[in-house]
Protein backbone atom coordinates (compact mmCIF):
# COMPACT_ATOMS: atom_id res chain seq x y z
CA UNK A 1 0.00 0.00 0.00
CA UNK A 2 1.25 3.53 -0.72
CA UNK A 3 2.38 5.50 2.37
CA UNK A 4 0.84 8.64 3.88
CA UNK A 5 -2.70 7.43 3.12
CA UNK A 6 -2.30 8.12 -0.60
CA UNK A 7 -4.33 6.16 -3.13
CA UNK A 8 -2.41 4.11 -5.68
CA UNK A 9 -3.14 6.57 -8.50
CA UNK A 10 -2.05 9.55 -6.37
CA UNK A 11 1.17 7.79 -5.40
CA UNK A 12 1.91 6.88 -9.01
CA UNK A 13 1.38 10.45 -10.21
CA UNK A 14 3.51 12.02 -7.48
CA UNK A 15 6.24 9.40 -7.93
CA UNK A 16 6.37 10.29 -11.63
CA UNK A 17 7.46 13.83 -10.70
CA UNK A 18 11.01 12.72 -10.12
CA UNK A 19 12.70 16.06 -9.41
CA UNK A 20 11.70 19.36 -7.80
CA UNK A 21 11.74 21.03 -11.22
CA UNK A 22 9.30 18.39 -12.51
CA UNK A 23 7.02 19.14 -9.58
CA UNK A 24 7.17 22.85 -10.43
CA UNK A 25 6.37 22.12 -14.07
CA UNK A 26 3.33 20.12 -12.97
CA UNK A 27 2.15 23.04 -10.80
CA UNK A 28 2.66 25.48 -13.68
CA UNK A 29 1.25 23.43 -16.54
CA UNK A 30 -1.27 20.98 -15.10
CA UNK A 31 -2.77 22.87 -12.15
CA UNK A 32 -4.87 25.93 -13.02
CA UNK A 33 -4.47 29.02 -10.89
CA UNK A 34 -7.20 29.52 -8.29
CA UNK A 35 -7.72 33.31 -8.22
CA UNK A 36 -8.85 33.39 -4.60
CA UNK A 37 -5.61 33.45 -2.55
CA UNK A 38 -6.11 31.89 0.90
CA UNK A 39 -9.83 31.64 0.27
CA UNK A 40 -12.57 30.77 -0.08
CA UNK A 41 -10.81 27.41 -0.28
CA UNK A 42 -7.84 25.76 1.36
CA UNK A 43 -7.78 22.37 -0.34
CA UNK A 44 -5.63 19.42 0.66
CA UNK A 45 -3.18 17.91 -1.84
CA UNK A 46 -5.74 15.19 -2.62
CA UNK A 47 -8.38 17.79 -3.44
CA UNK A 48 -5.93 19.75 -5.62
CA UNK A 49 -5.03 16.62 -7.57
CA UNK A 50 -8.73 16.00 -8.13
CA UNK A 51 -9.73 19.53 -9.14
CA UNK A 52 -6.40 20.59 -10.74
CA UNK A 53 -6.87 24.06 -9.23
CA UNK A 54 -4.72 25.80 -6.62
CA UNK A 55 -3.77 29.18 -5.25
CA UNK A 56 -0.37 29.68 -3.60
CA UNK A 57 -1.25 27.99 -0.29
CA UNK A 58 -2.82 25.00 -1.99
CA UNK A 59 0.03 24.77 -4.49
CA UNK A 60 2.61 24.85 -1.70
CA UNK A 61 0.78 22.02 0.08
CA UNK A 62 0.76 19.89 -3.06
CA UNK A 63 4.43 20.68 -3.69
CA UNK A 64 5.33 19.72 -0.11
CA UNK A 65 3.45 16.43 -0.49
CA UNK A 66 5.22 15.70 -3.78
CA UNK A 67 8.60 16.55 -2.28
CA UNK A 68 7.84 14.18 0.58
CA UNK A 69 7.19 11.36 -1.88
CA UNK A 70 10.68 12.06 -3.29
CA UNK A 71 12.17 11.70 0.20
CA UNK A 72 12.32 15.34 1.32
CA UNK A 73 10.65 16.53 4.53
CA UNK A 74 7.40 18.46 3.80
CA UNK A 75 8.51 21.99 4.70
CA UNK A 76 6.68 25.29 4.21
CA UNK A 77 7.90 28.85 4.62
CA UNK A 78 5.53 31.81 4.90
CA UNK A 79 6.46 35.10 3.21
CA UNK A 80 4.84 38.05 4.95
CA UNK A 81 3.75 41.06 2.91
CA UNK A 82 2.57 44.64 3.46
CA UNK A 83 -0.31 45.99 1.31
CA UNK A 84 -0.34 42.63 -0.46
CA UNK A 85 -1.12 38.93 -0.03
CA UNK A 86 1.29 36.68 1.82
CA UNK A 87 2.97 33.94 -0.21
CA UNK A 88 3.94 30.37 0.75
CA UNK A 89 6.91 28.32 -0.43
CA UNK A 90 7.56 24.59 -0.28
CA UNK A 91 11.23 24.16 0.63
CA UNK A 92 13.81 21.53 -0.21
CA UNK A 93 17.57 21.17 0.25
CA UNK A 94 20.30 19.75 -1.97
CA UNK A 95 23.88 19.53 -0.67
CA UNK A 96 22.96 21.83 2.21
CA UNK A 97 21.51 24.59 0.01
CA UNK A 98 17.88 25.70 -0.04
CA UNK A 99 15.54 25.76 -3.03
CA UNK A 100 11.81 26.42 -3.28
CA UNK A 101 8.66 25.56 -5.19
CA UNK A 102 5.57 27.75 -5.36
CA UNK A 103 2.30 28.33 -7.19
CA UNK A 104 1.84 31.97 -8.15
CA UNK A 105 -0.03 34.20 -10.56
CA UNK A 106 3.22 36.15 -11.01
CA UNK A 107 6.15 34.76 -12.94
CA UNK A 108 8.89 35.84 -10.50
CA UNK A 109 7.44 34.20 -7.39
CA UNK A 110 7.76 30.52 -8.26
CA UNK A 111 10.72 28.13 -8.51
CA UNK A 112 14.17 28.70 -7.01
CA UNK A 113 17.13 26.43 -7.67
CA UNK A 114 18.75 24.93 -4.54
CA UNK A 115 21.71 27.32 -4.48
CA UNK A 116 20.88 29.46 -1.43
CA UNK A 117 22.98 28.88 1.69
CA UNK A 118 20.44 30.28 4.13
CA UNK A 119 16.74 31.06 4.40
CA UNK A 120 17.22 34.83 4.36
CA UNK A 121 19.29 34.55 1.19
CA UNK A 122 16.52 32.48 -0.41
CA UNK A 123 13.79 34.87 0.71
CA UNK A 124 15.67 37.93 -0.54
CA UNK A 125 15.77 36.37 -4.01
CA UNK A 126 12.02 37.07 -4.13
CA UNK A 127 12.23 40.70 -2.98
CA UNK A 128 12.41 42.54 -6.33
CA UNK A 129 9.68 40.34 -7.85
CA UNK A 130 7.28 40.69 -4.89
CA UNK A 131 5.04 43.70 -5.50
CA UNK A 132 1.41 44.70 -5.68
CA UNK A 133 -0.29 46.00 -8.82
CA UNK A 134 0.60 49.61 -8.00
CA UNK A 135 4.29 48.66 -8.15
CA UNK A 136 4.82 48.77 -4.38
CA UNK A 137 7.54 46.34 -3.25
CA UNK A 138 5.69 44.52 -0.52
CA UNK A 139 7.78 41.67 0.95
CA UNK A 140 8.51 42.35 4.62
CA UNK A 141 9.33 39.13 6.47
CA UNK A 142 9.36 35.36 6.60
CA UNK A 143 8.64 32.63 9.10
CA UNK A 144 11.81 32.29 11.14
CA UNK A 145 11.94 28.50 10.83
CA UNK A 146 10.42 26.21 8.22
CA UNK A 147 7.22 24.50 9.31
CA UNK A 148 7.39 20.72 8.95
CA UNK A 149 3.93 19.53 7.93
CA UNK A 150 4.58 16.15 9.53
CA UNK A 151 3.23 17.84 12.66
CA UNK A 152 -0.21 17.61 11.00
CA UNK A 153 0.01 13.95 9.94
CA UNK A 154 -2.49 12.94 12.61
CA UNK A 155 -5.03 15.17 10.84
CA UNK A 156 -4.35 13.61 7.45
CA UNK A 157 -3.38 16.87 5.75
CA UNK A 158 -2.20 15.15 2.56
CA UNK A 159 -5.40 13.23 1.86
CA UNK A 160 -8.11 15.11 3.75
CA UNK A 161 -11.52 15.45 2.13
CA UNK A 162 -12.04 18.51 4.31
CA UNK A 163 -10.28 21.81 3.80
CA UNK A 164 -7.10 22.28 5.82
CA UNK A 165 -7.44 25.83 7.13
CA UNK A 166 -5.54 24.89 10.27
CA UNK A 167 -2.29 24.98 8.27
CA UNK A 168 -2.39 28.63 7.08
CA UNK A 169 -3.74 29.58 10.51
CA UNK A 170 -0.66 27.97 12.07
CA UNK A 171 1.65 29.71 9.58
CA UNK A 172 0.22 33.06 10.62
CA UNK A 173 0.93 32.30 14.29
CA UNK A 174 4.59 31.26 14.08
CA UNK A 175 7.43 33.70 14.67
CA UNK A 176 8.40 35.81 11.66
CA UNK A 177 11.71 37.55 10.96
CA UNK A 178 11.54 41.07 9.45
CA UNK A 179 13.56 41.82 6.33
CA UNK A 180 13.76 45.62 6.57
CA UNK A 181 14.80 48.04 9.27
CA UNK A 182 11.94 50.21 10.58
CA UNK A 183 11.08 53.01 8.16
CA UNK A 184 13.13 51.57 5.30
CA UNK A 185 9.98 50.87 3.26
CA UNK A 186 9.45 54.62 2.81
CA UNK A 187 12.57 54.87 0.63
CA UNK A 188 11.88 51.93 -1.66
CA UNK A 189 11.51 52.67 -5.36
CA UNK A 190 8.47 51.57 -7.34
CA UNK A 191 8.64 48.81 -9.91
CA UNK A 192 8.77 50.26 -13.43
CA UNK A 193 6.47 49.33 -16.29
CA UNK A 194 8.78 46.74 -17.79
CA UNK A 195 9.14 45.01 -14.43
CA UNK A 196 5.38 44.95 -13.95
CA UNK A 197 4.85 43.56 -17.44
CA UNK A 198 7.49 40.86 -16.99
CA UNK A 199 6.02 39.74 -13.67
CA UNK A 200 2.53 39.46 -15.17
CA UNK A 201 3.49 37.15 -18.04
CA UNK A 202 0.99 34.27 -17.96
CA UNK A 203 -1.13 35.94 -15.29
CA UNK A 204 -4.71 34.75 -14.91
CA UNK A 205 -6.92 37.85 -14.85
Amino acid sequence: MPPFGLAAAEWKLLRSLKTPSRIQAFLDEDVHYNKEPFGPSCMSPRQVLRTRRAHCMEGALLAAAALRVLGHPPLLLDLEAQRDDDHVLALFRVDGCWGALAKSNYSGLRFREPVYRGLRELVMSYFESYWNLSGYKSLRGYSTRPVNLARFDSRGWMTSEEEVWYIPEYLCEVEHTPLLKPGRERTLSRVDGRGLAAGKVGRVE
